[in-house]
């Protein structure tokens, strides 16, 4: 059993395909009304040092719809990062809640939880990794087109946290990720050297032209230029991605039914236009909201189940 749900590679394909299967069976059982309230006086510390509209609803109305409570806690109310050490924070939150999520900028902090809790840690995000959002993503795509196998996400813009971890979990379970992005911001080698492809498993490459990613695509998936932390760069990085947009010219470029995604917060006329937007607006919003189906379910099996297994 794992405890915690950090990274995308620490998982097998048949525990992330087991928990897509779970969340999309608990999400029908939850429309019919027959979802139990499973963790009733359960409890989610939640530490934010990032503020957020989707990750914060999300995981606070999953905690109440199993019967359980969520504590919404910033940096500035538990000290991060100077008023006491990770492993206290760790040992003692683990010893008054039933688990834990953080949104934060280090990797490694989720990491240093992690091993110091007795209880749970999810990563809420961090400035490496989303691996909740990339699920919630999958997720989607399974309800519209069944088994993930063999499909292709294109992926326009920034090699960022997102990207990493839908690189990661689209590769684990057998899909082919296309990276588009421009020299400076495509991932880094380590990582992908870190992926698990070939043999049966997914596949990864990296183009410097979208229209090439997006032939062939089941879903075209962007995100923010200036991420949380990047506004100094932003000047920068709109000059950098000027050419990377998902307008109606890339759209056409790739075949008719294809999927249109964004995490959000969206920012028009810049990665994506109005126009792309609110014609898969559907999409979107679904997607969005899987953020809580998703996490309802992870939660669910970490805290009432014990762990993945």
């Amino acid at each position: 059993m794992i405890k915690d749900f950090v990274d995308i590679l620490d998982f097998t394909a048949e525990q992330l395909a087991g928990l897509l299967k779970r969340a999309l069976a608990d999400k029908a059982l939850f429309a019919a009304g027959k979802l139990p309230a499973s963790l009733p006086r359960k409890t989610l510390a939640m530490i934010f040092e990032k503020p957020s509209l989707r990750t914060r609803v999300s995981f606070e109305a999953a905690m109440s719809q199993l019967g359980g409570h969520a504590i919404y806690l910033t940096g500035a109310d538990i000290g991060l990062p100077t008023r006491e050490p990770v492993q206290d924070i760790a040992r003692v939150l683990g010893r008054m809640c039933d688990a834990l999520a953080t949104r934060t900028f280090s990797h490694p902090f989720v990491r240093q939880l992690a091993a110091h809790c007795p209880r749970p840690v999810v990563n809420a995000l961090t400035d490496e990794s989303h691996p909740c959002q990339a699920m919630a993503d999958l997720m989607t795509v399974m309800e519209r087109v069944g088994e993930l196998g063999g499909r292709t996400l294109a992926f326009i813009g920034d090699g960022n946290n997102v990207a990493r971890s839908l690189a990661a979990a689209c590769t684990r379970l057998g899909m082919h990720f296309v990276l588009a992005a421009p020299a400076a911001h495509e991932l880094k080698e380590s990582f992908v050297a870190s992926l698990p492809v070939g043999q049966g498993a997914g596949s990864y490459r990296a183009v410097r032209d979208p229209r090439q990613a997006v032939a062939g695509a089941d879903v075209v998936y962007t995100d923010t230029w200036v991420s949380m932390g990047q506004e100094d760069q932003k000047a920068a990085r709109l000059k950098a991605f000027a050419g990377f947009q998902v307008n109606a010219e890339l759209i056409r470029a790739a075949p008719r039914q294809v999927m249109v995604m964004h995490c959000l917060p969206a920012y028009r006329g810049c990665e994506i236009t109005e126009e792309v937007f609110e014609a898969h607006a559907q999409t979107i919003l679904e997607e969005a909201a899987n953020r809580l189906h998703f996490q309802r379910t992870l939660l669910n099996v970490l805290i009432g189940e014990g762990g993945v297994g």
